[in-house]
């Protein structure tokens, strides 16, 4: 997950927490939190790679409408950046 953007590590999370979430769920969840609009160039390419890293995967819902879902290695990633983490900030939360 080193290797990921900001960005890229926001949509990996926004994407465990929702249920096989479309690109629209994940880029409203995400401009909730920015508090500023994410554009479709943005946002699409940056889950494109996330797919190419292997930490999610795209299924089709029907023929406009993706889905994503964190992968068995995606959810991994995500608990060791959260360990990570812990050992820096556990102790002033």
């Amino acid at each position: 997950m080193y290797d990921l953007t900001g960005f890229q590590r926001d949509l990996l999370y926004v994407t465990a927490g929702l249920d096989e979430p479309h690109g629209l769920a994940i880029k409203e969840d995400l401009e909730d939190y920015y508090e500023s609009e994410i554009h479709p160039g943005r946002l699409y390419p940056n889950l494109d790679t996330i797919v190419d890293k292997g930490l999610i995967e795209k299924g089709t819902k029907d023929q406009r409408t993706n889905f994503y879902t964190v992968t068995r290695r995606g959810r991994r990633e995500i608990e060791d950046r959260r360990n990570w983490e812990d050992q820096y900030v556990e102790d002033i939360l």
